[in-house]
């Protein structure tokens, strides 16, 4: 047969022995060493056109009896593969186009997801094209539970075949944990989270800052604002509005930048004296630390690709487009956190009513009251004695800790210390972190 069968000579390595058989002539110049291998993976139809037709030659020229062994091992190929093959060939009536490569794929696939089916998935996506496997199931499962759904690897597979996903590059996260300075959130209307994301130009060319705020425990989303300053007041009227649809949360934490807070003492600004007249207890994060306040950056980036990409023609296109954001976001998206539920059922309005008479925090008999004027400070021993214009016309307590050193609280907040010296009385300001706290008394 020679090289007439299609087969190359194996020449052997030069690294280690290697079994074959020789084939062929026992003449060693003549004879054709072959490995025992499959099909060759460069021509292996061919090959088996090859091996047919040597079959049938031997078979007609040796009246019905032939050698498979023999011919099996010059093609290099098990008896089985052989028998199969010519079984193939001979119930085909002799057509070689039973060599053709064979689909693998089975006859029946009782779990494969039914097209119309994945028709549905798709326009689902198309409907919410920033949601992922889970949502997109979780959302059809809500509003279809008859429909028999398949896993959300599943859903993943449908929308990559039909090119509904792009393929992104994981960023490895960091193995140091966030620190947690914060009490644990055990309920809606424990905290509320509030930020402003960074501000973008809309379609006029005029800046919009939204003002986000998240209750913590449901992710609720409370109010999200466009303004085009981001002020005191305009923060205010926003406040004053949740207020009187949800009431008032317990705690209000924000980052360490205006309105929310300041570098004067106890980081107060008029905005947070009105939340600590209205008995909220301020957190402020860490600076430098957003990932304390995580719930809010993250729920940032989800507005950012569902309201502003691009951004809306002016600022009252782009607040509508807020606000329908809104009631998806509470009442349409599944959250992952909520076990696949929306913020809508997890949250509820607060027991504590917005009252309209702002507090007035009692001063124990062995302490002192003093009042600040327009500008801020207070009377001491005769001098003015600058504390805070955010508490311009308010009352702090003076309480005594000792060596001549006078605590200055407002509410349940240390905003600083009060000395006297040779020079005279000092107020050094504190920060307003979460140590400078004290219980009212």
């Amino acid at each position: 047969m020679g090289c007439g069968l299609g087969m190359n000579r194996v020449h052997p390595p030069h690294n280690g022995p290697r079994t074959c058989l020789s084939l062929g002539s026992s003449n060693p110049e003549t004879s054709l060493t072959v490995a025992l291998m499959p099909w060759k993976e460069t021509d292996a139809v061919k090959q088996r056109v090859k091996f047919l037709l040597e079959w049938e030659a031997r078979w007609y020229a040796g009246d019905g009896r032939t050698n498979f062994a023999a011919l099996c091992r010059e093609f290099g190929v098990s008896r089985q593969v052989g028998y199969d093959l010519v079984a193939r060939y001979r119930k085909a009536r002799r057509d070689v186009s039973v060599a053709a490569e064979r689909s693998r794929r089975p006859h029946t696939s009782p779990t494969k997801v039914a097209l119309e089916l994945e028709d549905f998935i798709v326009s689902a996506r198309k409907q919410h094209p920033t949601w992922g496997p889970k949502k997109l199931r979780a959302w059809i499962l809500h509003h279809h539970p008859e429909l028999p759904l398949p896993a959300p690897s599943t859903f993943g597979d449908i929308l990559r075949r039909r090119g509904m996903t792009q393929g992104q590059l994981r960023k490895p996260r960091s193995k140091e944990t966030a620190r947690q300075p914060f009490a644990s959130v055990t309920g809606p209307n424990a905290t509320w989270c509030v930020d402003f994301k960074g501000h973008f130009a809309t379609g006029d060319g005029r800046r919009c800052y939204p003002l986000t705020i998240i209750d913590a425990h449901s992710r609720f989303l409370i109010r999200c604002e466009g303004v085009p300053d981001p002020d005191g007041s305009a923060v205010m009227r926003i406040f004053d509005s949740a207020f009187q649809e949800f009431g008032l949360p317990a705690a209000i934490r924000s980052d360490n930048g205006p309105p929310f807070a300041s570098v004067g003492a106890g980081g107060l600004t008029m905005l947070s004296v009105w939340w600590i007249q209205l008995g909220i207890q301020v957190e402020r994060i860490t600076p430098g630390k957003p990932q304390e306040n995580g719930r809010q950056e993250r729920f940032h980036r989800t507005l950012k690709a569902e309201t502003a990409r691009p951004p809306r023609a002016d600022l009252r296109c782009q607040q509508r487009a807020f606000d329908a954001f809104r009631g998806e976001y509470n009442n349409e998206r599944p959250h992952e956190a909520l076990g696949q539920k929306t913020p809508s059922t997890a949250f509820a309005h607060s027991p504590r009513r917005y009252p309209r008479s702002l507090k007035r925090f009692d001063v124990a008999p062995w302490n002192r009251r003093a009042p600040l004027d327009k500008l801020g400070r207070i009377s001491w021993d005769g001098k003015l004695i600058f504390i805070s214009t955010a508490l311009a016309l308010e009352d702090v307590e003076l309480r005594y800790d000792g060596d001549e050193a006078w605590d200055v609280v407002f509410g349940a907040l240390s905003i600083g210390v009060l000395t006297e010296g040779r020079g005279g009385a000092k107020f050094t300001p504190s920060k307003g972190r979460m140590k400078d706290r004290r219980e009212c008394q």
